[in-house]
């Protein structure tokens, strides 16, 4: 039975283009490629259809990209705050980013590279093009904790506003994520010869040490017929599926392309999450490396009572990050009354709610809500 769903994923043909633009409407496109401070090239992507007070920066998490944030199969979040009067919306591209190979190759990167170096560059590159306008940011997954890294560590303070979706500075897991954080690097790494996880596997050579974990990961999913979704849910959260609800919450196109979404991971960043876990909030990868001395040891520790005004999503059902942010709203809150918001979405999980196919009408106006909320221009419209 395995072997035969392996095959029918693999003959599908692919519904939507990677790296395709198609999915925005009615905007001038520019990309804006930047240097990190560290030697890498990345990239900003500008959705521009007039200047406005009130600047959107869009952050994906891991293994994503910005693709995310413009599919085209549903009326994706760039059209949607377009729509709604936020007219100059960016998306960063950071080292996490699929568009790079830097997540296939052999390398040391934490989140405590990208919160000292991408993002601290990416809104310098960003504040060239706009200049002093509002900056609004909403960040996904890894994207949301290592851009909350950057402002607890004093790298970015000049940010209006923030949402984050499914987890920010508190890190909780179930226990079987745990697990596998604790033994599963060493296990991938060591035992199957690889150092990267590869949501592409099931079409890998026969015999191959990819092909083999593929078949073992789709021998225990049983919940629908893709090893990519299979790969995709082994690589992260408990679950069947982990990243998302239910399959009905995702067009089917979505569900066909969802390895080319979340494709490949190094496991350098789960040993940095494993440690982020242990501790039960974000902490230095390598406390004492003289190369992040910017950075705190405890980004919840160190993090500023004025921190943007932060909305807090996270699925009811999350089984990635389970209730993360419920706990990180608490504890920003008690430092300052009243200034960060919480919403709980039902029958929602982990990713879902930016990529599923009615997120536009279940959690897109939570999030228009808070952007307006702290506009210049209460009224954009």
């Amino acid at each position: 039975m395995v072997v035969a769903e392996l095959g029918r994923s693999m003959d599908m043909q692919r519904p939507v283009a990677r790296y395709t633009l198609d999915g925005v409407e009615k905007a001038e496109i520019s990309v804006h490629p930047f240097a990190t401070e560290d030697g890498l090239g990345l990239h900003l992507t500008r959705f521009h259809r007039a200047d406005c007070d009130d600047v959107v920066l869009l952050l994906h998490g891991l293994p994503a990209s910005s693709d995310m944030f413009i599919m085209p199969e549903h009326y994706n979040m760039v059209n949607f705050l377009l729509d709604n009067g936020f007219t100059d919306v960016w998306t960063l591209d950071f080292r996490m980013s699929n568009r790079y190979p830097y997540n296939a190759e052999t390398n040391g990167y934490s989140l405590d590279d990208i919160a000292l170096y991408d993002h601290p560059a990416a809104m310098r590159e960003l504040r060239r093009h706009i200049g002093d306008r509002r900056v609004h940011v909403v960040a996904q997954c890894l994207g949301a904790v290592s851009f909350f890294m950057s402002m607890s560590a004093g790298l970015i303070t000049d940010v209006t506003s923030a949402v984050s979706n499914s987890v920010s500075l508190v890190t909780r897991v179930p226990a079987w994520s745990r697990l596998k954080l604790n033994f599963g690097p060493a296990i991938v790494e060591y035992g199957f010869g690889v150092s990267v996880l590869d949501a592409y596997s099931a079409r890998a050579g026969r015999f191959t040490r990819n092909r083999m974990i593929s078949r073992l990961v789709s021998a225990v999913h049983r919940e629908c017929d893709n090893p990519d979704c299979h790969m995709v849910s082994f690589m992260w959260g408990t679950g069947f599926p982990a990243m998302f609800y239910d399959h009905d919450s995702l067009a089917p196109e979505t569900h066909q392309r969802w390895a080319d979404l979340f494709p490949v991971t190094g496991l350098s960043y789960y040993r940095h999450i494993r440690k982020m876990v242990k501790a039960g909030y974000a902490v230095k990868n390598r406390p004492g490396d003289p190369r992040y001395a910017a950075l705190p040891d405890n980004y919840l520790r160190d993090a500023p009572e004025n921190l943007p005004p932060s909305l807090f999503l996270t699925g009811s059902d999350n089984r990635v990050f389970t209730d993360s942010n419920i706990v990180c709203h608490r504890v920003l809150s008690r430092r300052a009354p009243g200034r960060h918001s919480l919403k709980v979405l039902p029958r929602y999980s982990h990713v879902d709610p930016i990529v599923g196919r009615n997120a536009h009408a279940d959690v897109f106006p939570a999030i228009l809500e808070h952007l307006r909320k702290h506009s210049r221009d209460r009224q954009v419209a």
